[in-house]
């Protein structure tokens, strides 16, 4: 990952209705959701989840399949793992100490 798709991410991920909706489709699991039952669950307007959902897939935050008449929203987790590892994967390493007084899991490889 690089500094602009982590930016882009985190700019998606900055309204917190939007934030929300991620969370939402985070605790759903590998099946999702429906945009119908998003909607229901955030209480929102269509076109207000409908301009969410663009901007969390233009972000690569989610993925949307389409299963005959219903779409279903899932979040990416594969993404959102490469962002979490972005941001610390070099937790503490200019500390006089290095990583090791650091709090969080620092075995990951940065790339």
């Amino acid at each position: 990952m690089n500094v602009e798709t982590a930016a882009s991410q985190m700019e998606a991920l900055g309204k917190p209705k939007r934030l929300d909706i991620y969370r939402a489709l985070i605790r759903a699991g590998k099946e999702g959701l429906s945009v119908g039952a998003l909607q229901e669950k955030m209480a929102i307007p269509g076109s207000t989840l409908s301009h969410h959902l663009k901007t969390l897939m233009i972000a690569d935050l989610i993925t949307q399949e389409r299963q005959a008449t219903t779409l279903i929203c899932r979040a990416n987790y594969a993404s959102v793992k490469q962002l979490i590892d972005y941001l610390v994967c070099e937790c503490c390493i200019d500390s006089s100490q290095g990583n090791a007084d650091c709090e969080i899991n620092t075995s990951l490889t940065c790339s």
